[in-house]
C-alpha cells in the first residue's frame, strides 16, 4: 500500500491520517470492531460506495449500518444480483439486463422464452435463499472493454450494454459465486447479509424501455434489514390491493379505460362530479391571487423549439402530421410553460405589477410508454393547476413563501402528510452552469427562509432549472410527488420577456413554475385510495 497519507473525516469531526488506497471498511475496522462487522456500506464525499472500494482522495466518510436509511437501496440492490444469480443457475439459457434497487424494492430483467408464473417465483425464491445461506463475497473487479466482452460473451444484453462505454474505458464489475454482472454497485459484503426479502410480483418491461424493442420479464421484489419491516411492507401491498383506485373506480362508478384510447380516462357522471368539485376547489383558492387565462392545445415546433422542448422532451410529445408539408411539427402540448410566456410577452409589464401569475387548468397530453400507464396515476391525458409567476429577483423569497403556504394548505384541507425535497440540476439541462449556480441558490436561501425541513434530490430537477417538490403520504403510507415550485431563468432570456423596471428601463423577469396537485387525476387517485 501507498505511503501517501490521506486526510479522513469522520462525521463527529474527528480526523484519521490513512494510507492512500485504505478502504471504508478498513476505516470502519479502525474505528472499532463492532463498527467493522456491522457495517454494509460507506458514504464518501457524498457518494455511496462498497466497504472494499479504494479511497483516493481526502475523504468525508460515514459508515452506514442497517440502521441507516441509506443502506437499504444497497442491500435491495445486492438482493436483485442474488435474483439473478438463482434465474440464471435454474435457467441457465436466460439473457440479463438490469437489475436496479427502487424506491420499494428491487427488480431484475431477464430474456426468456415464456412468461414467468407465480409458480416460478416460488422456486426461485427458495434458491436465493440457498445463495444467500452459502455466503458467496461480493467481489469488485475493473476490466477493460475487451475484457468485458470475454465475460459477457454468451449474454446479448450485456454486450449491447458495452457498446455505450469508450474503448479506453475501465469498467466495473461485481461477481458472487458463479454470477457475474456489469455493475457499479454498490454491494453489501456477502450474499449471507439478505435475510428478509419477498418476491412480490412479475412483469412484461420492454428492453431499455423502448416499445419498438423486445418484450424482457420483470421479476419485483423487496428486502429489508428486519423482519418486521418486511412483514410490515407485505401487509400494507395487501392492503394497497385492497384500496387500488383502478378496481374501486370501476365499482363506485366513477371512471373507466377502453383500449381505443389507453392512459385516457372515461369520466362517469358520478365521476364528473367528483372532478368538477376538486377543480372548482382548486378556482376558489386561486380567486384572489391569481389569473386563469384558457391557452390553444397545439402549436408548431418553433415555439417547442424556443423553449427547448423539441430538442430535450420531444419524446414524450404527441407530434401531429402537417398535411401540407408531410412533417410532424406541430404538437399537442405537454404542459402550459410555452403559452403562458407568449402571453405575458404580448402586453408591456411595468415592476409594479409583479409577480403576475397566470394559471391554467386545460387538459395536457404526455406520450408515456404504453408499459407505465397506470390507472390515474400515470396516464397521457390529465389536466394540472398549471400557474406560472413572472416576478422580480427580489421578490423570489417572499414569492416561495406564498406559493409553499398555498401548496400546504391545501394538503392540510384534505388532511395529507406532505414532504418537502429540493432537488438540483440534471444531467441533461439547458442555461449555463453559472445560471444554475445563481438560480438554486436563490431558491435554496428562498426555500431556508420558509422554515420547512426539506431533503436535497441531487440531480432531479427540471432541464431549465431546480425546484421544489411536495411529496403528500397517502393512508398506507406511500409517497406521492405532486406539488412543485420551479424556479427558471433559462424561458425569460430565451422568450425575451421583460418588464419596465423603476428606471423606466427593461428588466428581465425571473418565472417560477408553480403546481399543487399535480394533475387532477393523481390527485383523484389518492382521495379514492
Amino acid at each position: 500500500m501507498s505511503t501517501e497519507q490521506l486526510k479522513i473525516t469522520l462525521p463527529n469531526g474527528d480526523v484519521l491520517q490513512m494510507p492512500l488506497g485504505t478502504t471504508s471498511g478498513e476505516v470502519a475496522a479502525h474505528i472499532g470492531p463492532g463498527l467493522a462487522k456491522a457495517a454494509l456500506a460507506a458514504v464518501v464525499n457524498g457518494e455511496t460506495v462498497g466497504l472494499m472500494e479504494p479511497i483516493v482522495e481526502d475523504a468525508e466518510i460515514r459508515i452506514l449500518t442497517d440502521r441507516d436509511s441509506d443502506a437499504l437501496p444497497v442491500l435491495r440492490h445486492s438482493a436483485a444480483h442474488i435474483l439473478a444469480t438463482s434465474v440464471r443457475e435454474l435457467r441457465p439459457e436466460a439473457a440479463i439486463g438490469f437489475g436496479p434497487a427502487i424506491d420499494d424494492g428491487f427488480y431484475y430483467d431477464f430474456e426468456v422464452d415464456e412468461p414467468f408464473t407465480p409458480e416460478d417465483l416460488e422456486v426461485f425464491e427458495r434458491k436465493m435463499s440457498d445463495v444467500a445461506a452459502a455466503d458467496q463475497m461480493f467481489e469488485r473487479r475493473q476490466v477493460s472493454k475487451s475484457e468485458a466482452r470475454d465475460l459477457f460473451s454468451d449474454d446479448p444484453l450485456k454486450l449491447e450494454r458495452l457498446e455505450e462505454f469508450e474503448d479506453d474505458e475501465v469498467i466495473t464489475v461485481y461477481a458472487n459465486g458463479p454470477f457475474l454482472d456489469l455493475c457499479k454497485g454498490p454491494h453489501i459484503k456477502s450474499t449471507g447479509g439478505l435475510k428478509h426479502f419477498k418476491l412480490t410480483s412479475a412483469a412484461g418491461a420492454y428492453w431499455r424501455g423502448d416499445e419498438k424493442r423486445q418484450m424482457l420479464q420483470r421479476i419485483y421484489g423487496t428486502a429489508f434489514h428486519r423482519k418486521n419491516d418486511l412483514e410490515e411492507h407485505l401487509h400494507r401491498l395487501e392492503e394497497a390491493k385492497r384500496r387500488d383506485h383502478r378496481r374501486l373506480g370501476r365499482e363506485l362508478g366513477l371512471f373507466q379505460f377502453h383500449p381505443v384510447s389507453p392512459g385516457a380516462p372515461f369520466w362517469t357522471p358520478r365521476g364528473t362530479i367528483l372532478y368538477n368539485t376538486l377543480e372548482q376547489f382548486v378556482r376558489t383558492r386561486q380567486r384572489e391571487d391569481f389569473l386563469e387565462v384558457r391557452t390553444p392545445l397545439m402549436y408548431t415546433k418553433e415555439l417547442w423549439e424556443q423553449s427547448g422542448h423539441w430538442g430535450k422532451y420531444r419524446e414524450n410529445m404527441f407530434l401531429v402530421l402537417d398535411n401540407e408539408s408531410g412533417e410532424h411539427n406541430m404538437s399537442l402540448k405537454p404542459m402550459n410553460c410555452p403559452s403562458h410566456h407568449l402571453y405575458y410577452a404580448s402586453e408591456t409589464h411595468s415592476y409594479r405589477e409583479l409577480p403576475l401569475r397566470f394559471v391554467t387548468l386545460d387538459v395536457l397530453h404526455r406520450n408515456e410508454l404504453s408499459g407505465a400507464l397506470s390507472g390515474l396515476t400515470r396516464v397521457r391525458q390529465f389536466a394540472q393547476d398549471d400557474c406560472h409567476v413572472y416576478l422580480r429577483e427580489d421578490q423570489i423569497a417572499e414569492e416561495v413563501q406564498f406559493l409553499t403556504d398555498f401548496i400546504l394548505g391545501h394538503y392540510a384541507a384534505f388532511g395529507l402528510e406532505s414532504r418537502v425535497k429540493f432537488a438540483t440540476r440534471p444531467e441533461q439541462r439547458i442555461g449555463s452552469d453559472e445560471q444554475w449556480d445563481h438560480a438554486e441558490a436563490e431558491l435554496r436561501q428562498a426555500l431556508e427562509s420558509t422554515g420547512c425541513e426539506y431533503d436535497v434530490e441531487e440531480g432531479d430537477g427540471a432541464f431549465y432549472g431546480p425546484k421544489i417538490d411536495f411529496h403528500v403520504t397517502d393512508s398506507i403510507g406511500r409517497s406521492w410527488q405532486l406539488g412543485t415550485i420551479q424556479l427558471d431563468y433559462s424561458a425569460p432570456e430565451r422568450f425575451g420577456l421583460e418588464y419596465v423596471g423603476s428606471d423606466n428601463k427593461p428588466h428581465r423577469p425571473v418565472i417560477i413554475h408553480r403546481a399543487v396537485c399535480g394533475s387532477f387525476e393523481r390527485f383523484i387517485a389518492i382521495l379514492i385510495e
